[in-house]
């Protein structure tokens, strides 16, 4: 099952996701179930959120490895949406 991983980050915490950006990229390399992600980017062109396509067994195995994940663990994101995935095209 693909979930889409939709966080935004707290205002002012660029500081907090590039502190913990390796962590966050052990991770996803760690648990084998990230099939495509990056970084949301603001008008200026910094990091402000994450995209992170999940192929994972179902929405209870997404949101246990989004609680997991190093960033939200910091306390990085404002906000956090799970929402299930159709790949169409690419």
């Amino acid at each position: 099952m693909l979930i889409a991983l939709i966080a935004k980050d707290k205002k002012g915490a660029l500081q907090t996701r590039k502190d913990n950006r390796d962590a966050h990229l052990n991770y996803i390399s760690a648990t084998g179930v990230v099939a495509m992600a990056g970084p949301l980017l603001d008008a200026a062109g910094e990091m402000c959120g994450s995209l992170v396509i999940l192929d994972v067994a179902d929405m209870a195995a997404a949101q246990a490895w989004a609680d997991s994940d190093p960033y939200a663990k910091a306390g990085l994101f404002e906000s956090v949406e799970l929402k299930a995935w159709k790949k169409v095209v690419g």
